[in-house]
């Protein structure tokens, strides 16, 4: 029960910080590098996916050990970011490395968006934890 409470605090700050970066503060970045490859409108189901998924996954291996460790945030944040990289990385490195016209720019800037958005909605899924006493 304790990762499922994780992997919900954590997907509700993942859900909220990436609307926000998507939607509105790096929406002309995201245009400018992907252009056409952009798909209009988005394919829902394998998004929700994803952020079903990565919810699982950051309550898993960031919010519980935290927890865990006391419900320390530090513990979360790092743990996120670390997570971040390695899942952001692996996206797009592959797709720089096997698809024709991957921006480079976008790739780092998305990997650093990866782990920073990992270390806030694990670090953001502790406090929620911690405030609500649901842990």
């Amino acid at each position: 029960m304790e990762l499922v409470k994780s992997a919900i605090a954590a997907g509700i700050v993942l859900a909220v910080l990436d609307a926000l970066w998507l939607g509105m503060i790096a929406r002309n970045f995201l245009v400018q590098q992907l252009g056409e490859k952009l798909r209009q409108p988005l394919n829902w189901p394998p998004a929700l996916a994803f952020y079903a998924l990565y919810s699982v996954a950051l309550g898993f291996f960031a919010v519980s050990p935290a927890m865990a460790a006391g419900g320390d945030g530090l513990v979360a944040l790092g743990l996120g970011a670390f997570l971040g990289i390695v899942a952001y990385g692996t996206y797009d490195l592959t797709n720089w490395s096997t698809l024709k016209g991957w921006p480079p720019l976008f790739a780092v800037v998305d990997m650093a968006w990866g782990a920073a958005v990992s270390a806030m909605s694990s670090a953001g899924g502790v406090m929620l934890l911690n405030a609500t006493g649901l842990w």
